[in-house]
């Protein structure tokens, strides 16, 4: 049993916490997301859908068994995050001083980091460790 009291478990619940307090702004259609999604014209259908996907993460995230599927599935979310900041949205968006970006980049190595400790649980490539 994996406990939540250690670094693997502190790095999903930071994952999870995130993603997880995004998620209203998300879909209670907050100005500041409607701002950005319409930034990258993917407005309502990206900010509802990204919306679901780290939900799913999150959940899946906490569960031992799932942890890696939830750590990849949030990297790869994450990663579409990042390059949007990298590329249209910018560092500091409405001037929230980076914060967003900052936590995108804090989801990213947490969530890259608990696929590398979750690897041997990941199918067909953990049986090769």
């Amino acid at each position: 049993m994996k406990s939540y009291f250690s670094l693997p478990g502190i790095l999903r619940i930071i994952v999870a916490v995130i993603l997880l307090q995004t998620l209203y702004f998300k879909f209670t259609g907050a100005p500041e997301s409607v701002f950005i999604f319409s930034e990258i014209g993917m407005e309502p259908w990206g900010r509802i859908g990204s919306g679901i996907v780290e939900l799913i993460a999150s959940i899946l995230i906490l569960i031992p068994g799932t942890a890696w599927l939830g750590a990849m599935i949030a990297l790869g979310t994450i990663t579409g995050a990042l390059f949007f900041h990298m590329t249209t949205l910018g560092f500091n968006v409405q001037g929230d001083g980076g914060l967003l970006f900052g936590m995108a980049c804090i989801v990213f190595l947490a969530s890259l980091i608990t696929v590398w400790l979750e690897r041997k649980h990941i199918p067909m490539i953990g049986k090769n460790m």
